[in-house]
């Protein structure tokens, strides 16, 4: 296998990256940012998808059989943004989809989108039912038109939305949350118990892989959800981090209570804070339920249980805080 991933530096992409380097493989990485673990810089080119011809010249250069496209711009705080500013997730897209095309070795590209391109809590009827209300989401939905409406494209292609992804090398929301429990922060919202598709970075990485390993009458042309199965009681999730974290038991809040809060969150929000420690659409996620369903290639007989994948990332995070820069900690994930 030669595996090329764009985004390579970011969370799912660090560890795709280990997961392939472990394993012998030739991989690349196209990112305009470092790698988050500085074992792979060997493997990394600063490349930016954006940059047609830079582009091109590169990937023809490495000639992969495979290639994951993770390059985006993310974020969900709209304000002083526009859709421009999301150009990767749709005109690199197409600047991708026009390098690949005369790759003589390339037998499958996945194109990784987001649930976000629909509104947390809708139910799309079908893969192109799109209701995004984020402009991340709006440039994802229109990535993923760039995807179905080429033509004649010489490989197998498939778009995946994972959902919920946390783990090794993760970022906010989900960092923050296991922050919280280990800080005494987090507390349970009376009388909630939800259920959520979530997905463990290192079941994750085990998806792509059989997606990009099984047959193209499996995958091409479809649209995947990644997440774990079954579905994440929240409540039992949050108490295993707990005790992972040896940290005191998670107290109850009544709901009504937490709205109050969260809307003083708002407005600390509007004041610059970014990430106060409760805002209105935090505690709307976590009352939340929403469970996609899952097609068998990638929901079955996932490597990582609940109880596991708890384990590693607490580990991991307690590895990397006695590193003052966190660089030199490799995922334990084999």
């Amino acid at each position: 296998m030669r595996v090329l991933i764009t985004g390579g530096s970011g969370f799912i992409g660090t560890n795709l990256v280990e997961h392939y380097l472990s394993r012998g493989e030739e991989v690349l990485n196209f990112d305009i940012a470092p790698p988050r673990n500085a074992q792979h810089r060997p493997c990394w080119r600063q490349v930016d998808i954006l940059d047609s011809q830079l582009l091109r010249t590169e990937i023809a250069r490495f000639s992969p059989t495979y290639v994951v496209n993770m390059a985006a711009t993310t974020g969900t705080a709209d304000r002083g943004r526009k859709l421009e500013d999301y150009a990767t997730n749709y005109e690199g897209v197409r600047n991708l989809i026009s390098a690949a095309r005369d790759l003589p070795n390339l037998e499958r590209v996945i194109f990784v989108s987001t649930m976000l391109v629909c509104r947390t809590g809708y139910q799309p009827k079908d893969d192109t039912d799109y209701c995004p209300d984020t402009l991340y989401g709006q440039g994802k939905m229109l990535g993923e038109k760039v995807v179905r409406e080429a033509s004649e494209l010489p490989y197998s292609w498939t778009i995946v939305r994972p959902i919920g992804i946390w783990g090794p090398w993760f970022d906010m929301p989900y960092k923050n949350l296991f922050e919280a429990i280990q800080n005494r922060l987090y507390v349970h919202p009376g009388g909630s118990n939800v259920n959520q598709s979530l997905g463990f970075v290192g079941n994750t990485v085990c998806q792509l892989d059989r997606l990009l390993k099984a047959s193209a009458d499996k995958v091409h042309g479809k649209t995947f959800y990644l997440a774990d199965y079954p579905p994440t009681n929240m409540r039992a999730w949050v108490n295993l981090v707990q005790e992972a974290f040896q940290a005191p038991r998670i107290h109850q809040v009544p709901v009504p209570v937490l709205k109050a809060l969260a809307r003083v969150g708002d407005i600390m929000k509007f004041m610059g804070w970014n990430v106060p420690p409760l805002s209105t659409s935090r505690l709307r996620n976590m009352l939340a339920s929403f469970v996609f369903n899952l097609e068998p290639l990638v929901a079955d007989d996932l490597p990582y249980t609940l109880e596991q994948a708890v384990e590693i990332t607490v580990n991991w995070m307690h590895k990397k805080a006695r590193f003052s820069d966190g660089q030199n900690v490799s995922p334990p994930i084999q």
